[in-house]
């Protein structure tokens, strides 16, 4: 008589692979807080926090009661500041400048960066490593430094390019009434444009070269392969320049503010970041500062988002008609 003997438990081996997994979970959300929580920490301190201050400055006004003679007190106005702002024609006017400024000096960095890159990229230029130190070196300089440097060759008198126009029988107001927007242009112009050059350089660099090669089999020039091939692949690199740039272009208030020291066509209230630097500090008043501090933000955020969603749309079409 045999006896069959009971089958084994079945042990099951599921367990031990999920709690593996619920670790290396655990683990991976640990790092991400590690190496998150820095930035997280300087995001609201430097950028959450001092926008909320000005916000809540905004809605209020130092007023001072009866005839003058007591002691300021804050009080709440509301949105008085934001209307005395937009009904302000300085204000209207410094945002009417700036639109000016970031229509002309937009497209010549972005185009004038992307064209620089594409030279050294190609190879026409010789000692490229020397020509990327050249094309840089005047971001190097401090902004306040490169307009005074360019406020000396604008001054007649001591400027040694004035002079030599002269000699040429051309005569040219670089700080007149129609030239000075082109003159603080010329000044943004060459302090960043080498900065903007090495950022398109190097997303050339990582274009593959075997479709540089197969462009170049198909029978493509250089120009061709520089326009139709590797433009559209550095595309995120030209919006971010171009975003970054109409930020920086936005916030427009050394280059005035220091030539504003040798001519009357800049006045105090030039762009909306000397309209902010007049209210706070010359005017004592806060809340209208702050009122416009707030109206300048909203208009930077907008156009960001406005460039952001044009690069998205065109990404888009580009890819359907591939």
């Amino acid at each position: 008589m045999t006896t069959t003997a009971p089958p084994a438990p079945r042990t099951t081996r599921a367990a031990p692979a999920r709690t593996g997994r619920v670790t290396n979970r655990r683990s991976e959300r640990f790092a991400c807080g590690m190496l998150m929580g820095p930035f997280f920490v300087l995001f609201v301190a430097v950028f959450l926090i001092p926008v909320a201050t000005v916000v809540w400055l905004s809605f209020f006004s130092d007023d001072q009661p009866g005839l003058g003679f007591g002691p300021e007190s804050s009080v709440f106005v509301g949105l008085r500041s934001y209307l005395a702002v937009l009904s302000d024609p300085t204000f209207l006017g410094g945002l009417g400048t700036v639109v000016l400024y970031c229509l002309s000096y937009l497209p010549l960095m972005v185009v004038g960066a992307l064209v620089l890159a594409l030279l050294l990229d190609s190879g026409v230029v010789r000692l490229r490593a020397w020509a990327q130190l050249v094309l840089f070196l005047p971001h190097a300089v401090p902004g306040i430094i490169a307009a005074i440097i360019w406020l000396y060759l604008y001054t007649p008198g001591l400027s040694p390019v004035v002079e030599l126009l002269g000699k040429a029988d051309v005569t040219v107001d670089f700080l007149g009434v129609h030239a000075v927007l082109p003159s603080i242009v010329n000044i943004a112009l060459w302090s960043n444009l080498g900065y903007n050059m090495v950022i398109f350089y190097a997303a050339l660099q990582a274009v593959p070269r075997q479709v540089l090669e197969a462009a170049v089999i198909d029978g493509a020039g250089p120009v061709r392969t520089a326009l139709r091939i590797k433009t559209p692949l550095v595309r995120p690199s030209i919006v971010m320049v171009a975003m970054f740039t109409l930020i920086w272009a936005l916030q427009l208030f050394t280059e005035p503010m220091l030539l504003s020291q040798s001519t009357p066509m800049i006045s105090s209230r030039f762009s909306p970041s000397m309209y902010i630097y007049d209210a706070a500090f010359t005017r004592n008043n806060y809340g209208l500062a702050a009122a416009a501090s707030v109206i300048l933000l909203i208009c930077t955020i907008a156009l960001s988002y406005g460039v952001t969603r044009w690069s998205n749309r065109g990404g888009n079409r580009e890819e359907a008609i591939r």
